[in-house]
């Protein structure tokens, strides 16, 4: 395999200091930074990452030569090393930290080779699709001295932070149920950068776990607890066999028991009429005192009187779309533990397999099957 700097065969001349680095304790002068897949997902960050102050940009990796042509055009003025094989990368003494934003079924490998390597490592979400996979690498990063971060951002959404801190303040009541789901108008682009493996279970997990983890790791902060078992039913209800070779639902129902009493119903479709109500993406958390939509952060008294009305439990606040990122670079510099640490990775994955499995086993699963220590 013949390898290159970047599209203009640049031959990268001097290594950093070599060593593996621990959180907290990372060499001077910016994080040289590199990217394990550069397709729609991995693209986005990298050109997050090129506006942050304190980051080099020092290799990119793909298999798919165009998508890694748009990368190191995107980062021409950092000239990075560039190949489809990462291990070559994560070989290089210039490499500091990588984003893994691969298909599903890799994030496991490439995190533990990573770690093992001595990198900081932020995960795109799900940071595996199997719970002995996710058990692997819990094992390494626990042991490991870098950062570890998985990629659910809506951790480092200030808003929804401060409005869970209120709602275990106990400002809006004890939490006893949740509502939450996640209705989208069509199928994922049948055709689009993703297609290739999104609709394979093997690889992306299913919908489920690919996409709902972000919904269900709220869902878990918000109760304050894990779940203890789960039941549902699912499957391909409208796009049968489409695109070819589909395996992954297109639409479920889940109800999960908390160890802490607290109940969860989620439903995930992807045919909810665009102009019907009621569709998208919330989160509504039902006290004994009344509700709150995590969308618009208000609580809705169940009771009405004089000074008993609907509140913002916490004022609009502008988010940084980075706030992920710059979180994931701060724990680097800092030793700081970062918003979606290994355990909140595992948690919100598991979860979501869980409730997967429930509906392919057609039976109530229980948390304890995993044989997981969180």
């Amino acid at each position: 395999m013949t390898e290159k700097s970047n599209r203009r065969h640049f031959l990268f001349g001097s290594l950093a200091v070599a060593g593996k680095l621990k959180a907290g304790q990372g060499s001077p002068g910016p994080v040289r930074t590199a990217f394990i897949g550069t397709g729609n997902r991995g693209l986005y960050l990298l050109k997050s990452a090129l506006a942050l102050a304190g980051v080099k940009i020092t290799g990119l990796c793909d298999i798919k030569p165009d998508r890694l042509d748009e990368a190191a055009t995107a980062a021409a003025a950092h000239n990075p090393f560039t190949t489809a094989d990462y291990r070559r990368l994560l070989e290089r003494n210039d490499v500091e930290a990588v984003f893994i934003a691969t298909p599903c079924d890799l994030h496991v490998e490439m995190s533990i080779a990573a770690l093992e390597a001595g990198k900081h490592v932020y995960c795109e979400k799900p940071i595996g699709i199997t719970p002995e996979s996710i058990k692997r690498l819990l094992e390494v990063a626990r042991r490991s001295k870098t950062v570890f971060q998985a990629g659910q951002q809506m951790r480092s959404m200030e808003r929804i932070r401060q409005t869970i801190a209120r709602i275990h303040a106990g400002e809006a009541g004890k939490v006893i149920m949740v509502k939450a789901q996640r209705h989208a108008s069509d199928d994922l682009d049948h055709h689009g950068p993703s297609a290739d493996w999104f609709f394979n279970r093997a690889r992306s997990g299913d919908v489920l776990v690919e996409m709902s983890v972000h919904n269900l790791d709220l869902c878990n902060w918000v109760i304050n607890s894990l779940p203890e078992r789960a039941g549902g039913f699912g499957g391909v209800l409208l796009w049968k066999d489409d695109p070819p070779g589909r395996d992954t639902m297109d639409g479920y129902t889940l109800s999960y028991d908390y160890r802490n009493g607290v109940k969860l119903s989620y439903t995930q479709v992807f045919f909810h009429p665009r102009e019907m109500p009621g569709g998208g993406q919330y989160t509504y958390v039902f006290t004994d005192e009344g509700g709150v939509d995590m969308n618009t952060s208000m609580f809705y008294p169940r009771r009405r009187g004089v000074g008993n009305r609907a509140r913002a439990l916490v004022e609009a606040i502008e988010e940084d779309r980075d706030a992920h990122l710059k979180a994931f670079y701060e724990s680097i510099r800092t030793g700081k533990k970062p918003p979606a640490d290994i355990v909140v990775g595992a948690t919100g994955a598991l979860t979501a397999i869980l409730g997967r499995e429930a509906i392919y086993q057609k039976r109530v699963t229980e948390w304890k099957e995993f044989e997981v220590d969180l």
